[in-house]
């Protein structure tokens, strides 16, 4: 147990109490043996609000051989049956939508609006992997090497037990949207919350376990990053990630170390392309949405707006006139647009970014001022000007509400000044050409590319594969493609015929011959030959 904390005044506005996360943090499967707590503090009011087991290695051994147990038995269960639990669960997730949205925005001080984004993308994946999986892991017949005298066949292994390690800016969506087609798939999962989130997940384990999981399928470690990731990449047999670009280079390295494959979704400087065909009103409209969403702490964020120069001034204004009109606040409820910032860190290097840019000659359009009357680590949505290259802003991730907006002569230096990055994960691209658009996308450097929308139209196509080129990560999520990670493909190879050999008494040479002329025949009947 868990000693509660004070009564923040945040309970006060929520059906939550200091009692419903206490009774969470008991969910977290720890050793006997005594371990220090781990205080989960609010962005609303910076004051604790709960307190969770510190993990260490001895408890992630015990979580991931308990997993191995409870995955044997899961695997055999019919896929059609696993994707029956899935489906329930993702029931559960809407009938206790407001429990849920309530404990996200405790957890990470955003406004309603944006929780309710991450909330309702967990179904819509339930649903699509319960409909869609069970086909994609069926058997296949494949050619054999001799038609008529041998046939082969791939089936689809689970790879035993996944382990994730989700951060805390999306701490509802980025806990469920590996879990569920590795769930699927057969395995068993272990997830490791940020240490700043981890009460979601502990409800979202709930409700799992409520849907049908079995016990000890999907687990939750809690603890701090550079001792329970470790610990759990050397345990599990897959390993899916979000987080910061370097973090994750050394999650690969140790990954590769162990042998095991892994999904690294990282960082972004996610571009924003205006041409001068664009609905500016709408454009405006869709780069608060790309810029601000979530206080701008989302990896598919547009940091880097580049509007061709006809149309700059018109766009500007009209962005900055969207970019006023938003509010911002904390507190449980509807109140604000835009929410709060994580935590203190997370203000400083805002700050940062911005007092830097403005050292190196930037201007501001709007915002750039922390506002601690709303909220302790609250920062206006900020647009800037006449950004320096080498600033911080413009070369770095901010993760935050500040955007930089350059005019471009060209829609060939638009491409370029896009594609001028270590970054790929996620780019955007307004014109009111539908086909100039999709031509531009196919030009940009980026895992997933928008066109007429900032984020939504790419990440909710849970058939289309979703991930980043270059430092923006490896592998992809969504799609058959997230679930075909979670697998090992097995071929099993038949022959109708026995042993295929040479016959001992032919010599080598005709059968050559005859094997090389059966090869052309093959290919003038497939009409793939002249």
């Amino acid at each position: 147990m868990h000693a509660p904390l004070s009564h923040s005044q945040c309970f006060s506005s929520t059906a939550l109490s200091p009692a419903d996360l206490e009774s969470l943090a008991d969910r977290v499967a720890v050793p006997a043996a005594e371990t220090d707590d781990i205080v989960v503090r609010t962005p609303i009011t910076d004051e604790p609000i709960g307190s969770v087991p510190a993990g260490d290695e001895s408890t992630v051994n015990a979580t991931v051989e308990r997993a191995h147990e409870a995955q044997a038995g899961w695997e055999t269960r019919d896929p059609v049956d696993r994707a029956a639990v899935l489906e329930r669960f993702g029931d559960l997730v809407l009938e206790h939508r407001d429990r849920l949205l309530d404990l996200v925005q405790l957890e990470t001080g955003k406004s309603r609006a944006h929780a309710a984004e991450e909330l309702l993308d967990v179904p819509a994946t339930c649903t699509y992997y319960a409909r869609e999986g069970p086909a994609v892991l069926a058997d296949e017949a494949r050619d054999g090497a001799f038609s008529f005298a041998t046939d082969a066949r791939v089936t689809y292994d689970p790879v035993g037990v996944v382990g994730i390690i989700s951060p805390w800016n999306y701490p509802l969506t980025l806990s469920m949207t590996d879990a569920i087609p590795a769930l699927l798939a057969g395995n068993a999962v272990v997830c490791k919350p940020d240490e700043k989130t981890p009460f979601i997940a502990l409800a979202l384990a709930e409700l799992l376990e409520e849907a049908g999981l079995p016990d000890g399928v999907f687990s939750i470690v809690t603890g701090s990053g550079p001792i329970v990731g470790p610990a759990l990449i050397d345990r599990v047999d897959y390993l899916a990630f979000t987080g910061g670009t370097e973090t994750g280079r050394v999650v690969a390295e140790q990954a590769g170390h162990n042998l095991i494959d892994c999904s690294l979704e990282l960082g972004g400087k996610n571009p924003f392309i205006v041409l001068a065909d664009a609905d500016l009103e709408r454009t405006a409209r869709g780069a608060v949405q790309g810029c601000f969403t979530n206080a701008g702490q989302l990896c598919l964020a547009a940091e880097r707006v580049y509007v061709e120069a006809s149309v700059y001034d018109d766009f500007l204004e009209a962005f900055v006139g969207e970019t006023r009109k938003l509010t911002l606040g904390t507190g449980i409820g509807d109140a604000a647009d835009v929410g709060s910032l994580i935590d203190g860190d997370q203000l400083e290097r805002v700050e940062a970014h911005v007092e830097d840019a403005l050292e190196r000659g930037a201007s501001v359009l709007t915002g750039g001022r922390a506002r601690p009357e709303l909220g302790p680590f609250c920062y206006e949505p900020t647009i800037l000007t006449d950004v320096d290259p080498a600033s911080r802003a413009a070369c770095e991730e901010t993760f935050g509400p500040v955007v930089s907006v350059a005019p471009v002569d060209s829609l060939e230096d638009a491409i370029e000044a896009a594609n001028d990055s270590p970054f790929g994960l996620n780019a955007s691209v307004w014109t009111g050409d539908r086909g100039v658009g999709l031509e531009v996308a196919r030009r940009i450097d980026a895992g997933t590319v928008c066109v007429n929308d900032a984020y939504v139209a790419g990440w909710a196509a849970v058939d289309a594969p979703m991930g980043g080129v270059g430092d923006s990560g490896l592998g992809r999520r969504h799609g058959p493609e997230g679930l075909a990670r979670f697998v090992e493909s097995k071929t099993i190879a038949a022959s109708r015929v026995g042993p295929l050999r040479k016959p001992s008494r032919v010599p080598t040479d005709p059968i050559v011959r005859g094997m090389a002329g059966l090869r052309r025949l093959r290919r003038r009947l497939e009409g793939w030959l002249p």
